[in-house]
């Protein structure tokens, strides 16, 4: 059996020209509704990512220290970090990760706890109260596993979005912010063990706005899930090992029988 792929989607924030067509694309193929917003004085629409908006495409103003200005333009969305805090505290084993190393979503398992919403530090997962659920992008997970690239990916015309082998992404990453020089970037393949969505960025991260610059998991969850958790489900099966022992040992244990008032003793 052929060992599935490990797959990276890179952006390539340098040639993204805010047409929006993944935005549009992620909602059709993924059969989100769209809901009234109000204008905020940007092109950026919906303000932030949603329950029902999964990429969004941000506008940001920047003028540099010459005084130059430009729009800069970033397409959001889940990260799909290999050690992912999401997963990590789902309890319901609603998130998970794919056979291709993505972190998938099953709806029907999620029962509302909206702790992957507080543990993602990239502040992805969105929760919808109507529904009691929490929505995020599973990198169309249904079509890349019929070897079809993301709905996002398919319908971007420069070719700011490609998808594909790790290694070989994270190459092609590199030898363009070699190619662009000065501020330019990699982002997202040294965090979290490392993202399956990387940035090659114009400028350096904490210009970007919503960019978290050294984004990591919850020292909370680092203690609970893998310190604490597994020393209490180790203390369980010692408690369980000392019963079974003890039952070897010494048979099973009857209730004290009531003292017959006939007895010797008896009052």
């Amino acid at each position: 059996m052929n060992k599935q792929p490990e797959l990276v989607k890179l952006i390539d924030t340098t040639l993204c020209t805010a047409c929006r067509g993944c935005q549009v694309a992620c909602k059709q193929w993924n059969e989100l509704p769209g809901l009234k917003t109000k204008q905020l004085g940007t092109y950026q629409n919906p303000p932030d990512l949603q329950w029902n908006t999964w990429t969004l495409i941000r506008f940001q103003e920047y003028e540099d220290k010459a005084g130059n200005f430009q729009w800069i333009f970033r397409k959001d969305g889940c990260m799909h970090c290999t050690d992912a805090a999401c997963v990590k505290v789902c309890p319901s084993g609603s998130l998970y990760y794919t056979p291709l190393k993505t972190v998938g979503i099953h709806r029907d398992k999620c029962i509302g706890c909206k702790e992957c919403v507080s543990a993602c530090p990239f502040h992805i997962p969105k929760y919808d109260a109507k529904t009691d659920k929490v929505y995020k992008c599973d990198l169309c997970y249904s079509r890349i596993k019929e070897s079809h690239a993301p709905a996002c990916v398919k319908s971007c015309p420069t070719g700011a979005l490609t998808i594909g082998d790790k290694d070989a992404m994270i190459k092609k990453a590199y030898a363009r912010v070699k190619e662009l020089g000065s501020d330019a970037n990699v982002y997202g393949d040294k965090f979290v063990d490392g993202t399956h969505v990387i940035y090659v960025l114009q400028f350096k991260p904490e210009v970007y706005e919503e960019l978290p610059v050294n984004p990591k998991v919850p020292l909370s969850v680092i203690v609970w899930k893998d310190l604490l958790k597994p020393l209490s489900l180790l203390a369980a099966g010692g408690v369980l090992g000392g019963a079974f022992l003890h039952y070897m040992i010494h048979g099973p244990k009857y209730p004290d029988l009531p003292k017959d008032e006939n007895t010797e003793g008896g009052k």
